[in-house]
């Protein structure tokens, strides 16, 4: 009796793995399948790593609106690129470590580094959660911590 339950349990065991196993793999696929805004972010982010800002401007809204928690809100196309001229004295070095896509948003996590008057980089880590209208950058609220 003993052996027919560590039997039934083992045998429900895998089938509990099997299912997570097969959830998993379900995910993943949708994710691959799934990432448009993420690929529109990546390859806007390209032209910022280039210094090609009116490139990277023309991924945005006319109405865009980003919100650095904390710090400041830009609204409209004409203050984000007021806030590139004033803050990336060059191209920012950053990198983006995760992405979770879910319909109209996609929540980016990473570091950045940006270029202060003295030449030398400033360090943060960030947290942004982009809304996109259209395949456009439509809003961002974003959390940026700088590294001490």
């Amino acid at each position: 009796m003993v052996t027919m339950k560590k039997g039934l349990a083992n045998i429900l065991l895998m089938m509990a793995v099997q299912n997570i196993y097969s959830q998993n793999e379900n995910l993943n696929f949708k994710k691959t399948i799934n990432m448009k805004n993420t690929s529109i972010l990546v390859n806007a982010n390209e032209h910022v790593r280039k210094g090609e800002y009116e490139a990277y401007l023309s991924y945005l809204t006319e109405d865009t609106k980003w919100v650095f928690v904390g710090e400041r809100t830009l609204l409209g196309k004409e203050a984000v690129r007021q806030y590139i001229k004033d803050f990336y004295l060059s191209p920012p070095v950053f990198d983006m470590e995760k992405a979770i896509e879910e319909g109209d948003f996609v929540t980016a996590t990473g570091n950045i580094a940006l270029k202060n008057v003295n030449g030398e980089y400033d360090h943060y880590s960030y947290c942004d959660i982009w809304r996109f209208d259209n395949g456009k950058l439509a809003e961002l609220k974003a959390f940026v911590i700088e590294k001490k």
